[in-house]
């Protein structure tokens, strides 16, 4: 891993997800939108499984929801590594979702652990 290291992840999210979603969570949805945390789910793959992947810790997050996503919408995130402090196994990201007009609805940043310095 290394700077301006990114990873993205497409997804369309249906209706029947996000009805699964608030049958779960007992969250009430919009009509016809995604809920946030499922939009925060795709930064959560992303760093899990992708980069720096399985072993991951989340330390800190932070997202600005700039727009709706809608059900049934193609949605893109992308993870970007900002700075990496490779002594403590820390690694700084910029996170991004934008919709299939290439608006951006989601941004933030994020703070992980990684399990070793080598990945």
């Amino acid at each position: 891993m290394k700077l301006d290291d990114s990873v993205s992840i497409e997804r369309v999210f249906s209706s029947k997800d996000v009805k699964n979603f608030e049958a779960l969570s007992n969250m009430d949805v919009a009509p016809g939108a995604v809920p946030e945390p499922m939009i925060a789910a795709l930064f959560s793959y992303l760093l899990g499984v992708r980069l720096p992947g399985p072993g991951t810790n989340y330390l800190k997050q932070s997202l600005d929801f700039s727009g709706k996503a809608l059900i049934d919408e193609r949605l893109s995130a992308t993870i970007k590594v900002t700075r990496l402090r490779s002594d403590k196994h820390l690694a700084d990201f910029e996170t991004v979702c934008r919709n299939a007009k290439d608006e951006i609805i989601c941004s933030g940043r994020a703070l992980v652990r990684y399990k070793d310095a080598a990945v």
